[in-house]
């Protein structure tokens, strides 16, 4: 039984369209029987291989997260289902550090769908200003966003995430869905969502615009500021 109905499959087609180069989603799942608890792994490879039949831009790579254990750690994926968006170039992909964790399913369906647009065309559309403040990024910046599929305010924030992704090479972006993976959704105070979460110890709520999510963002700059967030979460 399929996920997506004709209608679905007509509309992200449409999407699909506007991919410009081809692009490689690494999924990391679990072989059948695996000893991992992965409870949506089997949907969201359904899903995926669904997604990659609609267009020729797209290609399918599956990696067991233990037997590939070495390439998920280069790849900074630590937990599945997981999936990392990566614009085929040559001659290797290049990754962006856009990761989604989670079946991409509700509204982040859109969301899996629009990344895989901008990860094709290597675009951002973010303004002069947040790209000074990006280059003037001093360390790694990782950010987390936890969502819900019923959460219709999530992929705004999954979006810019992982467009600050796309536009530098010391940010990694993950979409979190939080009700797979509670015991994260604990360990960041995550009642409501959006929830994002940057180096462990800035946590912004709601789906804020592009310039307060950087006025946050950049006390990664400040070690006196990070110092006292680390305290305030015991770190």
């Amino acid at each position: 039984m399929t996920l997506l109905n004709e209608s679905v499959r007509r509309e992200v087609r449409q999407a699909l369209a506007a991919m410009t180069e081809p692009v490689r989603i690494v999924l990391f799942t679990q072989q059948e029987g695996g000893a991992l608890e992965c409870g949506f792994c089997r949907e969201t490879r359904q899903l995926v291989e669904e997604v990659v039949a609609l267009s020729d831009k797209l290609r399918l790579e599956v990696h067991d997260l233990v037997a590939d254990q070495a390439l998920a750690s280069q790849m900074g994926i630590d937990k599945i289902p997981a999936i990392a968006l990566l614009r085929d170039e040559r001659p290797q992909p290049r990754d962006f550090g856009v990761r989604l964790f989670g079946i991409p399913s509700g509204y982040e369906f859109g969301t899996f769908i629009q990344d895989l647009v901008l990860v094709s065309q290597a675009r951002h559309d973010l303004s002069a200003r947040t790209l000074e403040q990006l280059a003037a990024l001093t360390g790694p910046v990782h950010i987390q966003v936890f969502v819900t599929p019923t959460c219709p305010y999530c992929p705004r924030a999954v979006l810019l995430a992982h467009r600050l992704a796309i536009a530098s090479e010391r940010v990694r972006a993950d979409m979190v869905e939080a009700t797979e993976f509670p015991h994260l959704a604990n360990r960041y105070s995550v009642y409501g969502v959006p929830r994002t979460v940057i180096n462990e110890v800035i946590h912004i709520e709601g789906a804020v615009p592009e310039a307060a999510l950087m006025d946050e963002l950049m006390q990664v700059n400040d070690p006196a500021a990070m110092k006292r967030l680390r305290a305030e979460w015991g770190l």
